[in-house]
C-alpha cells in the first residue's frame, strides 16, 4: 500500500476491513468474502450493485449469490443479454423481444430474415454456449443521455428511445455484452462464465429461456406444461395488442398524450366483459355449479373480483352467497409448523378442513347451518353462541373465496360436479422495453404495500419483510393447483403501475436506509421511476385497483 494512500473501511460480516479508496467491491469479496456459493454481485449500503461498483465510503458489504432473489435477478438479467448477443449474431439487430415469464424462465419472440423454426433452437443455443466459455466481461457505461439515444436510434431500438423521452437523469447506464448495448436496469453477473447453468426449448415464433431452481444453481427442474395458463397469456397479448400499449415506453406517450382515461375506460371495460362471460359459463353449464371456489395469490384482487363476480351473477339469476375460510382456522396453538419452526398460517392444514367439509355438504343439501366466527386478536375461534346461522336457498351459489380454493383437500367431501373453480392472479405483460420484463411478483407487492400501508397500520418495511415468507406460501400451496382451474382470470390493468407510483413511491421513501428491507425498497423505487404518473380520479369504484388504493363501491 502506498504511504498516505486513502482507505474505507468496509464491514463483511462480523469483521472489518479497511481497503483502498475506489476498490471495486468485487476485488475485496475475491479476498475477503465466501469462496462458496459462487459471487453474481454486493449489496452496499443495502443496495445490489455490480461487482465493479467502487467502494468511496465506508459500508457494510454483503455478497450476493444465486440462493438469493437479488442473486436469481442478476443470473437471469445476464442469462438474457448473452442471448440476446447471441441472436443479435446469428439474426441481426433487434433480433429478439422478451415474452412472458413460464416454466421458471422466460419466452423470447425471435425474429430472423426468415420465420423461426424450431430448428433455429439449436444453433442459437450453440452460440451462446460459445459466449459462456469465452468468458467475455459484461461491461457498463455511463454516457450521456443525448449519446444513449444515439445509440439505439442506430440499432433501431424504438422501444428504448420512448423509454428514454421520460428518462429525468442527464447521464444514462448502458451494459454490454458483446456488442449488444442495453439500457442498465438491473445489476448483472461480471463475466458470461459465470452463467453455466440455462435450457433453451424451442416454441413457436421463438425459444424458452430457462434458468435453474433457486435451491440448486446447477440444476433444471423438468418442465411442467400449463396449457391454461399459456391461454391466458394468448388473450392478454390481443389485449394489449387492442390497447396499443405492450411496453412502459408506450404507457407513458399515451398519458403524456392526455389519453389514460380512455386507456383505463378501455382495461376496465375488458376486465368486466371478462368477468361477465365467467358468469355465463358458471350459469348456463348443462348442470350449473353450486358451489364456486376463487384462489390466488396475495393481492390478486379475490375479493373485489368475488363482488365483481356476485354481481354478473345477479344478472344471470343466481344469487351467490358467501363464505370465508377465514372463518375455519383452527384455534393459534394448533396451527402447523413451517420448516423454521415457525407456525405457517398459510398451510392448508391451518384450516379445520372437517368443519368446513361438514358446512359445505350440510349447506349444499339445502340444510340451515352454525358458520364459526373467528377471533383473530385472540387467535381462537369464538363461541358457538356468536356462530352465524346459513342456508343457501335454491337458484343460490355458494361463493367461497381463499389462497386454497384449487386444492381438492380443502372440498373433498364435495363432487365434483358441483364445482368450478377459479384461479386470479396479477399476470404482468406488459414490459420495460423489447428486452427487460416486469416481474408479476413485483406488481402484487406494490399493491400489497400501498393496501397494507393505507388500510391496515403496516409499513412498507414491514410488508417487503414478510413477502418472502408470502411467497413460499405460495410456491407450495397455490401455483401447483393452478392448472386444476376451470377459468383463470388475470387480474393485472395495463395503467396500473402508472396509478400505484403516486402511493407506493411516498411509502417506499419511509423505509429506513439501514433496514434490510431497503434493499427490495430501493430497487422498487428505482422501478416505479419509469412510469409517468397516472393520476386515479377516472379509475371506476368497481375497479379490482380500488382494492388496494381505496374509493371502492365494495365494503371489504
Amino acid at each position: 500500500m502506498v504511504s498516505g494512500q486513502r482507505l474505507v473501511e468496509i464491514r463483511l460480516g462480523e469483521r472489518s476491513y479497511s481497503v483502498p479508496y475506489g476498490t471495486p467491491v468485487g476485488e475485496v469479496l475475491a479476498v475477503y468474502g465466501p469462496a462458496e456459493p459462487l459471487t453474481l454481485a454486493a449489496i452496499v449500503h443495502n443496495r445490489c450493485v455490480d461487482l465493479s461498483f467502487p467502494l468511496t465510503a465506508g459500508a457494510e458489504v454483503r455478497a450476493v449469490h444465486y440462493g438469493m432473489r437479488e442473486g436469481v435477478l442478476v443470473y437471469r438479467r445476464a442469462a438474457s443479454l448473452i442471448l440476446l448477443e447471441a441472436a443479435r449474431q446469428l439474426f441481426g439487430p433487434a433480433a429478439a423481444s422478451i415474452g412472458q415469464s413460464m416454466g421458471n424462465g422466460h419466452l423470447w419472440e425471435i425474429r430472423p430474415q426468415r420465420a423461426f423454426a424450431a430448428e433455429h433452437a439449436a444453433p442459437l443455443e450453440e452460440r451462446m454456449r460459445e459466449l459462456v466459455a469465452r468468458d467475455l466481461p459484461l461491461r457498463t457505461e455511463l454516457v450521456m443521455l443525448a449519446e444513449a439515444k444515439r445509440i439505439f436510434s442506430a440499432a433501431g431500438e424504438e422501444d428504448k428511445l420512448r423509454l428514454l423521452k421520460t428518462w429525468w437523469e442527464s447521464h444514462v447506464t448502458l451494459v454490454y455484452c458483446g456488442e449488444f448495448c442495453d439500457i442498465h436496469h438491473y445489476p448483472v453477473a461480471p463475466r458470461t462464465g459465470l452463467v453455466r447453468h440455462f435450457e433453451l426449448l424451442p416454441r413457436p415464433s421463438g425459444v424458452l429461456l430457462r434458468f435453474p431452481t433457486r435451491q440448486r444453481p446447477d440444476l433444471i427442474a423438468p418442465l411442467e406444461e400449463r396449457p391454461k395458463l399459456r391461454q391466458v397469456y394468448s388473450e392478454r397479448r390481443d389485449w394489449l395488442e387492442l390497447l396499443g400499449v405492450s411496453s412502459v415506453g408506450q404507457l407513458n406517450e399515451l398519458t403524456l398524450k392526455g389519453q389514460a382515461g380512455e386507456l383505463i375506460r378501455i382495461a376496465e371495460g375488458l376486465h368486466e366483459k371478462k368477468i361477465a362471460q365467467i358468469a355465463d359459463h358458471i350459469c348456463h353449464q348443462a348442470q350449473p355449479a353450486r358451489l364456486v371456489l376463487i384462489a390466488g395469490p396475495s393481492s390478486s384482487g379475490k375479493t373485489t373480483f368475488a363482488a365483481r363476480l356476485s354481481l354478473q351473477l345477479r344478472i344471470n339469476g343466481a344469487q351467490a352467497v358467501g363464505l370465508s375460510t377465514d372463518n375455519f382456522y383452527v384455534n393459534r396453538g394448533a396451527t402447523p409448523l413451517d420448516e423454521h419452526g415457525e407456525p405457517d398460517f398459510e398451510a392448508l392444514d391451518a384450516i379445520d378442513l372437517e368443519l368446513f367439509n361438514r358446512v359445505l355438504t350440510q349447506l349444499l343439501a339445502g340444510k340451515e347451518v352454525l358458520t364459526p366466527r373467528y377471533d383473530f386478536v385472540r387467535g381462537r375461534r369464538r363461541p358457538k353462541s356468536q356462530w352465524r346461522p346459513l342456508r343457501l336457498a335454491p337458484g343460490q351459489v355458494l361463493l367461497v373465496e381463499g389462497i386454497h380454493g384449487l386444492n381438492p383437500r380443502l372440498t373433498a367431501a364435495v363432487e365434483e360436479q358441483h364445482k368450478f373453480r377459479i384461479y386470479t392472479n396479477a399476470m404482468t405483460q406488459l414490459s420495460l422495453d423489447d428486452h427487460n420484463r416486469i416481474f408479476t411478483s413485483d406488481t402484487r407487492l406494490l399493491r400489497r404495500i400501498v393496501r397494507d400501508r393505507l388500510f391496515r397500520g403496516y409499513s412498507a418495511q414491514q410488508t417487503i419483510a414478510a413477502w418472502a415468507r408470502v411467497r413460499r406460501g405460495e410456491q407450495r400451496w397455490i401455483f401447483p393447483f393452478q392448472e386444476a382451474a376451470d377459468v383463470i382470470f388475470n387480474s393485472e390493468l395495463v395503467y396500473e403501475h402508472a396509478v400505484l407510483r403516486l402511493y407506493a413511491e411516498r411509502y417506499l421513501l419511509e423505509v429506513p436506509e439501514e433496514h434490510p428491507s431497503f434493499v427490495d425498497a430501493y430497487r422498487l423505487l428505482r422501478f416505479v421511476e419509469y412510469f409517468v404518473p397516472m393520476f386515479d380520479e377516472t379509475i371506476p369504484e368497481t375497479s379490482l385497483l380500488r382494492e388496494f388504493i381505496g374509493g371502492s363501491y365494495f365494503q371489504y
